[in-house]
């Protein structure tokens, strides 16, 4: 048996020592140590223990305490855990029409908490998260690490909207860069969709590059207003502009052996795609990591310990309950 936290021991039991050298020595009464108010409250019972062994059942109860925060456990040493899973770029749509309120609160933090639930359904697996407009960027390189790539698709806020046009074909030739050394290329975007024509030219570097696109749609068909930073709807040749989910980039993926779902409140549309890629697509081992195996022991001492508190304080003499 060792301790995580030896240093805690040798800090608290000076302490220690000096709180039992004030008990033994000032007639071995806790009423000199703790407030009268307090002991009368813990205390429920008569004096049914000796004062020197009520008061050595508190000092032992103490200093189990302490071992307890000193951490004792049983050391297995490393472990070698191998890590599977497949390699995906994960893509982030930025663009103007993110800021409609079609979904609550707005389609780009709809999307956002859509990839938090992905990065849960993908535990192990190595994701980079990308953002895309009219050009495309890495918020994230590949990462295993969930946590932290949540704490940066957090970090993506309206200020990163881009009002310019999405350019899809520039979202192809940049993953196709990123993915070169993957097997297989996996492409996951979280997008409201475009236009079969501009999807052309995209369409055709994934599949050249035999890249296996899923898609995540956000938006309502029925569609919002475009709105401005300062959430005034835009308008175009005089009319307010209306933004529709367009489900043609879901018709892409299907042509290329992938697969879409549109985003619901629930997490069942996430988890089906993940399903779906995990059925389609073989884990890769993704390397190995050491951890340290340990079997706590805290909680044996804790419970013994305030066990031993307990029974010291509740078998106060009636005269300290009847001290005014």
């Amino acid at each position: 048996m060792t301790f995580v936290n030896p240093q805690l021991f040798f800090i608290l039991i000076l302490p220690l020592l000096v709180f039992a050298f004030v008990i033994l020595r000032h007639k071995g009464s806790v009423t000199q140590v703790f407030n009268e108010e307090v002991l009368k409250r813990l205390s429920v019972g008569d004096d049914s223990l000796p004062m020197v062994l009520r008061n050595m059942l508190m000092l032992v109860g103490i200093f189990f305490l302490v071992i307890a925060l000193a951490r004792p456990v049983i050391d297995n040493g490393e472990k070698k855990v191998q890590l599977e899973g497949l390699s995906a770029v994960v893509a982030l749509d930025i663009s103007g029409s993110m800021r409609a309120k079609d979904i609550y609160p707005n389609r780009l933090e709809f999307a956002k908490t859509k990839m938090l639930s992905l990065f849960k359904e993908m535990p192990t697996d190595e994701l980079s998260v990308i953002a895309f407009a009219h050009s495309s960027f890495m918020l994230a390189p590949f990462s295993s690490d969930k946590g932290t790539l949540k704490q940066i698709v957090e970090g993506v806020t309206d200020e990163y909207i881009n009002m310019s046009s999405t350019d899809f074909s520039a979202l192809g030739v940049y993953v196709a860069e990123l993915l070169e050394k993957k097997e297989p290329k996996i492409l996951i975007v979280f997008s409201d969709g475009g236009e079969k024509k501009e999807l052309e030219a995209f369409a055709e570097t994934i599949k050249d590059e035999d890249i296996a696109l899923y898609v995540v749609l956000v938006g309502t068909e029925e569609g919002s207003p475009v709105v401005d930073k300062d959430g005034k709807p835009l308008s175009h040749n005089g009319a307010i502009a209306i933004t529709q989910r367009n489900n043609d980039l879901g018709e892409v993926a299907l042509e290329n052996g992938g697969a879409f779902v549109v985003a619901n409140t629930g997490d069942t549309g996430v988890k089906d795609l993940v399903a779906t890629i995990k059925a389609q697509h073989q884990d890769k081992e993704q390397g190995e990591v050491s951890i340290h195996d340990r079997e706590e022991l805290f909680y044996y001492p804790l419970s013994l310990g305030l066990f031993l508190l307990l029974l010291g304080f509740s078998s106060l003499p009636s005269r300290a309950r009847n001290a005014k």
